[in-house]
């Protein structure tokens, strides 16, 4: 990469995108600088997960909340619109449940969210089928959303090794249909009539134009990291924090931003839905 941005002559590179990115990026401006090349590598943090340490979020992230609540509102009217009636929804987040947690506490009608920094089971007097059983008894209906990362542990055979993508990304197995065979069967087996539906909006979420919060926002990163290049300045993220748009190292953002299972975000989600702190055995 190097030896291509010299030949072309290139002295500034913006590097956009998230986690896989931001570590590709500071390769290459470690190895710039080892040979004393006049590169300005310069990040821009885009990653629909939300997942790069130390920013307040990235650019997409209002619009994607905001289509994930639109999902979610029609998934909440068609469990309250059928008998026994269920909406699960899956959507993005591979490592982290941002846009699953945020999403809850802008639409209030979750009653179970699943992400991949809070494991669970399924089966068992603490499991989620049985949480879920009961949520049924007493309400009669039930929104689950599921983010894509969530019980990967689950639908491991045999301690199978996952593949990986040309990215070194792991595969995920669908949690979404995993749930929907698993619901249905276990209400089966209890002799319960249940209506599911089965709702993926991810697609839809990646695509939508950017909304006026995002738009703005995405407008002030390129600024800023132009800004930042012409300066000479190199190595660094350009994003918003407290309010301010501010250089962060390479280095310091790619270690991967999660939930805390103890923190505030995930502590309000469980006081929004109402669902066991722990549906472990």
């Amino acid at each position: 990469m190097v030896d291509y941005l010299e030949k072309q002559k290139i002295n500034m590179l913006f590097c956009v995108g998230g986690d896989g990115t931001m570590r590709a990026a500071e390769t290459i401006n470690r190895e710039a600088m080892a040979r004393n090349v006049k590169i300005s590598v310069v990040g821009i943090p885009k990653t629909i997960d939300n997942d790069l340490n130390l920013i307040e979020k990235s650019f997409g992230f209002d619009t994607a909340i905001e289509k994930t609540v639109e999902a979610l509102r029609s998934a909440h009217v068609e469990a309250k619109g059928a008998y026994n009636g269920i909406g699960l929804v899956k959507i993005m987040g591979r490592l982290s449940g941002y846009i699953a947690a945020t999403a809850t506490l802008a639409q209030g009608d979750v009653n179970f969210v699943l992400i991949p920094e809070v494991p669970f089971d399924l089966d068992g007097e603490n499991g989620f089928l049985i949480s879920l059983e009961k949520r049924m008894k007493t309400r009669g209906h039930a929104v689950i959303l599921a983010a894509e990362g969530a019980g990967q542990e689950l639908m491991q055979k045999d301690a199978e090794k996952q593949k990986t993508d040309a990215s070194g990304n792991v595969r995920l197995h669908d949690i979404g249909l995993f749930l929907k065979n698993a619901i249905e069967k276990h209400f089966q087996t209890i002799s319960q009539e249940i209506n599911l539906k089965y709702i993926e909006p991810s697609y839809l979420i990646r695509s939508v134009p950017a909304n006026a919060s995002d738009s703005i926002y995405c407008s002030s990163l390129g600024q800023y990291s132009v800004h930042a290049a012409m300066a000479g300045k190199t190595g660094l993220l350009v994003a918003l924090r407290k309010e301010d748009y501010v250089h962060l190292p390479l280095s310091a953002v790619i270690s991967g931003r999660r939930i805390d299972p103890q923190g505030n975000v995930w502590l309000r989600v469980l006081e929004s839905t109402g669902q066991p702190a722990e549906m472990r055995n």
